[in-house]
């Protein structure tokens, strides 16, 4: 397995695992200082809907998340998230569930969120399902933001948040989603 580390907060510099599969790509470490760059403070709830190996998780986590839920659906994915979680005392939730299945449950448990990561596998229109449903079941607190990580030149459907921000780096794209503030 590879190890990524963990760029900032409390757990700087700590090492994890990631899977070592095609489908599955950690996010660099350079766009992931670029993304909580642009995030600035976090807070609150986490949702990863696409846990992978929990970085984008432990880095909100690190940074001054409060709890957080990953959601995977490959049983590999979430063996190797529970053993980056298991040595951090934190309110850090993994269940290993279709997505689609999970923002229903999460729904139903009247549960909302500071901040949901979607990275799904490119060029699939997960992404696109997966923003219709957190509006659709109503997951984003108000002020809270989605943050999309896809490829460059995949067009995803944002609809109906709206786009914040964009950072683009290599062959992936950012794009950072909020409620229209104006309603």
């Amino acid at each position: 397995m590879t190890r990524v580390r963990i760029i900032a907060g409390k757990y700087k510099n700590k090492r994890i695992e990631t899977l070592n599969k095609n489908d599955t790509r950690p996010t660099g470490e350079k766009l992931r200082e670029s993304m909580f760059s642009s995030l600035g403070a976090i807070y609150g709830d986490i949702l990863d809907l696409f846990g992978g190996s929990g970085a984008l998780t432990i880095e909100a986590i690190s940074r001054g998340g409060e709890r957080a839920i990953i959601i995977d659906g490959a049983m590999d994915a979430i063996k190797v998230i529970k053993n980056n979680v298991e040595d951090l005392d934190e309110e850090i939730e993994v269940y290993r569930n279709d997505y689609r299945r999970a923002i229903k449950v999460l729904h139903k448990r009247e549960r909302q969120f500071d901040f949901i990561f979607i990275d799904p596998p490119y060029n699939k229109k997960v992404a696109d399902i997966a923003i219709h449903m957190i509006d659709e079941f109503d997951l984003l607190k108000p002020d809270g933001t989605i943050i999309v990580e896809s490829g460059k030149n995949e067009h995803i459907k944002i609809a109906p948040f709206e786009l914040e921000k964009v950072i683009e780096q290599g062959t992936t794209k950012c794009q950072f989603l909020r409620r229209d503030l104006n309603d």
